[in-house]
């Protein structure tokens, strides 16, 4: 994650240091990510709502496909921060860039058909 900010993994040092930032990004997101699917699931089981587990499954799909798109598409191809996989030859930069963005537009889709599938199964 800091490869662009003067820690290029061209040393051990440096390797180490990103994949300590890149850990701790990855941790608090998840944790943030748990904190959030906790207060979603509460708020979806009061009374007066309630969704289905394929309502909340395909949500989530669609949170992550669409930050998937975003990500890709900004970091990797507009700003060009990073790319998915910067260990092979830079002219194979792209099949990871691009096969990341694939698998945010699956999730994305096929979360979207369990959102849909959920809420015909949904009371009210």
């Amino acid at each position: 994650m800091v490869t662009s900010a003067g820690y290029p993994a061209d040393s051990v040092e440096n390797l180490r240091f990103n994949t300590l930032l890149d850990g701790l990004f990855h941790a608090a997101t998840y944790l943030f990510v748990v904190l959030g699917l906790v207060l979603l699931w509460r708020a979806a089981h009061q009374s007066h709502l309630w969704w289905s587990g394929k309502m909340l499954v395909g949500t989530v799909l669609i949170g992550f496909g669409l930050f998937n798109l975003v990500e890709g598409l900004v970091d990797h191809q507009i700003l060009g921060i990073h790319h998915v996989n910067e260990t092979v030859p830079r002219e194979q930069w792209i099949y990871w860039d691009l096969g990341f963005l694939l698998w945010g537009a699956l999730m994305l889709v096929g979360g979207w058909r369990l959102w849909r599938q959920g809420r015909r199964a949904s009371p009210g």
